[in-house]
This record gives structure tokens, sequence and C-alpha cells, in this order.
């Protein structure tokens, strides 16, 4: 039996975590009283040197957008507008989603958060993280029984 040094903090950040993702798992089914209206889709891939992130949030503007990358997550907000016109005796039907929402995004590994680069085109959010050097040079040591 192989002895294993007992590391409170690796525990507490592992929890955080999973309970990051746990609340996000939930973010869609979250209804209007909260506050919070929807949550866009997003797509991550992970290389060798970076961690690519896409968020689509179509039909709103950059300045509509708050992002802020810290060196292990990512927070996006913003408000998407509401613009239903009624008609007079008419009647409008919306399957829009509009209001406020706010991600926040575990990264699976730390980022060089000064040196984030972003692009939105065509309601698609894209950031490109380059990875920190202690990441890219990180050795896992294999234990076997």
């Amino acid at each position: 039996m192989a002895l294993v040094r007992w590391q409170p903090f690796g525990e507490i950040d592992s929890l955080q975590q999973e309970m990051n993702r746990l609340f996000e798992s939930l973010a869609p089914m979250r209804g209007e009283g909260d506050g919070i209206n929807f949550a866009p889709p997003v797509e991550m891939e992970e290389s060798e040197n970076n961690i690519h992130l896409k968020l689509e949030v179509p039909g709103m503007e950059p300045k509509d957008l708050d992002v802020q990358v810290t060196k292990d997550s990512v927070m996006i907000s913003g408000e998407r507008k509401s613009e239903a016109k009624t008609e007079e005796g008419g009647m409008t039907r919306s399957e829009f989603r509009y209001g406020k929402f706010r991600r926040v995004i575990p990264l699976p590994g730390q980022v060089e958060n000064t040196q984030v680069q972003a692009d939105y085109k065509d309601g698609i959010l894209n950031l490109n993280m380059p990875k920190a050097e202690a990441e890219k040079n990180k050795v896992f040591k294999v234990n076997l029984d």
C-alpha cells in the first residue's frame, strides 16, 4: 500500500470546479424570476499551447458583452434587449430569448490572461487563450502498483 500525501487545498479546488460544473449544467433550466433568462451555448477546445473557446450569442453587439478572463476561468455576461413591437389589434409572438445572461466557465488549465485574443463575427465570440508556461511544462508522475 502506497502512502499518499494529503493536500487539502487541492481537494477544495477540485470541489469548487465540480460545483461550477454543476451550476453551469443547471444554467439553461433557470427561470425568469432569477434575472437570468438564457445561457448561450459554449464550445471549448484544448491544444498543446492554447485553449480556444467559442460562445454563440447571435443578435448581440460586441458593446453588449462583458468578457473577463482570469488565469483559470472565463466570465462572460451580457444582455439581449427585446425589440418586440405590437401592432394595433394585432398579436406578437416571439420565441427568441431576451434578457441578461452570465456564464462562468472553468478552464482545464491556467492561461496567460493578459494575452487573450478575442474575435466577434456573425454572432460567435471566439477567445484564443495561450496556456501559461507552467501548464505547458507540467509533468505528471504515473504510479504503478
